[in-house]
């Protein structure tokens, strides 16, 4: 660019900090096109902002794949004017899923690791939900649309536990989860840093921040009513369609 203006590069530079311009950088978008978007996104909204009395709201998911990775060589601690390090390569020993249930009611997390991410995994897990929640509450699971989650045998074992309830999230739309949040959390401040020796003492330290993070739950409040999100989703598409 500095070349086809005649300009020198710290010229460029100035301009696109002087506007905030970061063109070497690039964000990602979808647009669900489920055409029952509008349907499933107010029925989701309506449990975050408006839960149903004598009932719990639960955001639940996989975290399929996560990978006990064991570092090649020790990392060096951090100290003032460097961070952290640690090597590139890296050593893998298995992996595992973790199904994860995240309360609305008061932030508290439910959650199991598993070899495998089948019905009958989800299964297990949704009678733990079952197991670990007043009798007498009904449960209001958000979910998405993964195959699983629609297995005939869970639709039987539903029929069996009359309380329990899936709503799914539209497809492409997994923000509207809030265990993705606390997933990302975990991510970033254990499963990211760690170094795992074996599939065990991955699930060890999964289960030790579950333990921790139920000490002192962080509740995740959604603020964002269902007119707000359209007329953003509104916008997006208005945008693309003068791009085409």
């Amino acid at each position: 660019m500095a070349k086809a203006q005649g300009v020198s590069e710290a010229t460029v530079r100035r301009i696109w900090q002087r506007h905030n311009l970061k063109p070497h950088r690039l964000d990602t978008f979808k647009l669900s096109r489920d055409p029952k978007f509008i349907d499933k996104l107010v029925d989701i909204v309506g449990l975050y902002l408006n839960p149903p009395d004598k009932a719990l709201v639960l955001c639940v998911d996989e975290k399929s794949q996560i990978q006990a990775l064991d570092r090649t060589q020790p990392g060096l601690p951090m100290k003032p004017g460097r961070c952290g390090t640690m090597t590139h390569d890296y050593k893998r020993h298995g992996t595992t899923t973790l199904f994860a249930a995240l309360s609305m009611l008061d932030g508290k997390v439910i959650g199991d690791c598993m070899p495998q991410h089948r019905h009958q995994e989800f299964i297990r897990f949704l009678k733990r939900i079952d197991t670990e929640t007043p009798a007498e509450a009904d449960l209001h699971l958000i979910v998405d649309n993964y195959g699983t989650h629609k297995h005939p045998r869970v639709k039987s074992w539903l029929r069996r536990h009359p309380r329990v309830h899936l709503h799914f999230t539209p497809t492409s739309s997994s923000w509207l989860n809030l265990v993705e949040r606390w997933f990302r959390d975990l991510t970033q401040q254990r499963i990211r840093r760690g170094s795992f020796h074996a599939v065990k003492e991955l699930i060890r330290t999964i289960e030790d921040y579950i333990a921790n993070h139920n000490q002192k739950p962080q509740v995740f409040v959604w603020s964002a009513p269902v007119e707000r999100i359209l007329s953003k989703i509104a916008k997006c598409k208005e945008a693309l369609d003068a791009v085409h």
